[in-house]
């Protein structure tokens, strides 16, 4: 428990999404138990993440999500309430599950989940199609936080582990790095999406330049120095990865897939 469970964004037109991911990433879908609304994306057969459409609000922005497994979604709501996050929504039942969305002490968004995983999925540093980053502040300062609600290190059976490298925090399930918090400059909740505390998603592809140019030609955008709101190199210049935006203004960054440095690439 602890770890992070699946990633999943809500979207304004399901088949425009599908269509859009589709081209970019190679992904195909399929429709599962919460019906037509919610498609399940996968690439070489392997389970990537979900989109719903649930965000038919002109003012709810379009983001991606990260999930994390936990035993009972009451508790860590009332963990992350002790701890000084924000529950914006639930626990909510989602057959064959309860979810809740949250946010952390900056204001980052994340979710929990309980109840079945689906099987197959996994985020990590090298093999998985995915890898996840925590931009924020103080990454010392967020691991105590998300290990007090995720009881991250804290010896139950199956809990994740939490090595300090650095200015960073690496978070291992069964040995594999499958996340990373990491210290840098952002600005607060009501800046541009770039530069706020976020769960920054990275996606692996096989031919960066051509997932860029697609990205393009479906309605997104390239964004330049996405990943630390400029502050740091603009992304894509080392030629391994890039952020880019999808038509409703949703972050994700595209990862060549022979990055095979330490976890999350070059880190900050």
């Amino acid at each position: 428990m602890g770890a992070p469970c699946w990633l999943n964004l809500a979207a304004r037109d399901l088949g425009a999404a599908k269509g859009f991911y589709g081209a970019v990433l190679g992904w195909t879908f399929r429709h599962g138990s919460l019906g037509e609304a919610f498609a399940v994306a996968e690439r070489d057969g392997v389970p990537v993440a979900g989109i719903a459409a649930l965000a038919a609000e002109p003012a709810m922005p379009v983001a991606w999500t990260v999930f994390f497994a936990v035993d009972d979604a009451d508790t860590a709501v009332a963990r992350i309430r002790e701890r000084g996050g924000t529950v914006g929504v639930g626990p909510v039942a989602f057959p064959p599950g309860r979810a809740a969305l949250a946010t952390d002490l900056e204001g980052a968004a994340f979710g929990v989940w309980e109840g079945e995983l689906m099987s197959g999925w996994h985020v990590g540093e090298r093999q998985a199609p995915a890898w996840l980053e925590l931009h924020t502040r103080n990454a010392f300062d967020a691991a105590v936080f998300y290990g007090g609600v995720l009881r991250w290190a804290d010896g139950s059976p199956g809990s994740c582990e939490v090595s300090y490298e650095h200015d960073a925090v690496v978070l291992r399930r069964e040995g594999e790095a499958v996340a990373r918090l990491d210290s840098g400059p952002v600005e607060s909740a009501s800046s541009t999406p770039q530069t706020r505390p976020r769960w920054l998603v990275r996606f692996r592809v096989r031919d960066l330049a051509a997932a860029k140019a697609s990205v393009v030609e479906h309605g997104g955008e390239l964004v330049p120095g996405g990943e630390w709101g400029g502050v740091r190199p603009p992304a894509g210049e080392d030629g391994r990865r890039a952020v880019v935006r999808d038509p409703d203004g949703a972050l994700f960054t595209l990862e060549a897939e022979d990055l095979g440095a330490a976890p999350g690439g070059d880190g900050p």
